[in-house]
């Protein structure tokens, strides 16, 4: 799979290379069930027509750009791990979009035309809620009529579980809750996140969700072995304290990930007396 990173500097050249093809549209944060239907999707018009499937999505979040900076926004993944998924999905080509002021601009129209047909687009697929152009005015409804035709659309409806739409919004809820056995029943797979050894505890790297304070099952995964354990942590630090003496086992700043599999306890009153490393 090829990434490949547009803007408004370099899209008429990735455009001029580009050759026909079915995209899926979104933002993608998490990769849940909704998202994976919007992608089998796309890939089943793409394998029915003989053309590639690609994905667009954006970075960073609208959010971060709507409030000028002064809304921290919580990601659920960061693009190398998106894309590694999206590939795992027989994706051919991740387009990335930087969402900036210019991008932010753009009337339906003109993204449609820009990103779209600029890319060779002939057929479109997103969820049924997914907004695109200026104040969001442009949704998959019109995406046809915006293309003059041009491209044939097809709109997912929206996933639920147990009778509730599942989103990247109730996802982050349940993390922010340590909700994570809940977690890897709505998601259909345990929440991983890459993480670092600082000497003390381990820390997230970039754009994952620290999950609520509590004691948690675990299995840590490095150089493809996977041991399960127990973490703890602490709600006044931001980090994922061990408990048990398992120090020596991990290098200096030596990356890693943690499989969540569900909370202990959401207290530390146990904390005290299994925690070895604090």
């Amino acid at each position: 799979m090829r990434t490949i990173h547009l803007n408004s500097m370099n899209r008429e050249y990735w455009g001029n290379h580009s050759t026909p093809n079915v995209m899926a549209l979104g933002f993608f944060d998490g990769i849940h069930n909704g998202h994976k239907k919007v992608i089998k999707t796309a890939g089943e018009v793409a394998k029915k027509n003989n053309l590639s499937l690609a994905v667009m999505s954006f970075f960073p979040h609208p959010k971060t750009i709507l409030s000028k900076g002064n809304t921290e926004f919580d990601y659920l993944m960061p693009l190398s791990k998106k894309a590694s998924i999206l590939e795992s999905l027989g994706v051919d080509t991740f387009y990335v979009v930087k969402f900036d002021k210019d991008f932010l601009s753009l009337l339906p129209e003109q993204f449609v035309s820009s990103y779209l047909l600029g890319m060779s687009v002939s057929h479109a697929v997103a969820g049924f809620d997914f907004s695109y152009g200026y104040r969001g005015a442009g949704n998959i409804d019109r995406l046809k009529i915006d293309s003059s035709n041009r491209i044939d659309v097809t709109k997912v409806e929206k996933v639920d579980f147990h009778g509730k739409k599942i989103s990247s919004t109730w996802i982050r809820e349940l993390i922010f809750k340590g909700e994570m056995e809940q977690l890897s029943h709505v998601l259909e797979r345990y929440y991983e996140t890459e993480v670092y050894w600082d000497g003390e505890c381990f820390k997230l790297l970039p754009y994952y969700m620290l999950p609520a304070q509590g004691i948690y099952k675990v299995a840590i995964k490095l150089k493809g072995r996977i041991r399960e354990t127990e973490v703890v942590i602490p709600g006044k630090q931001n980090g994922i304290y061990l408990t048990e003496n398992l120090k020596h086992r991990f290098l200096l700043n030596e990356k890693l990930d943690i499989i969540w599999s569900h909370r202990i306890a959401a207290t530390q009153e146990i904390y005290s007396k299994r925690a070895s490393i604090i």
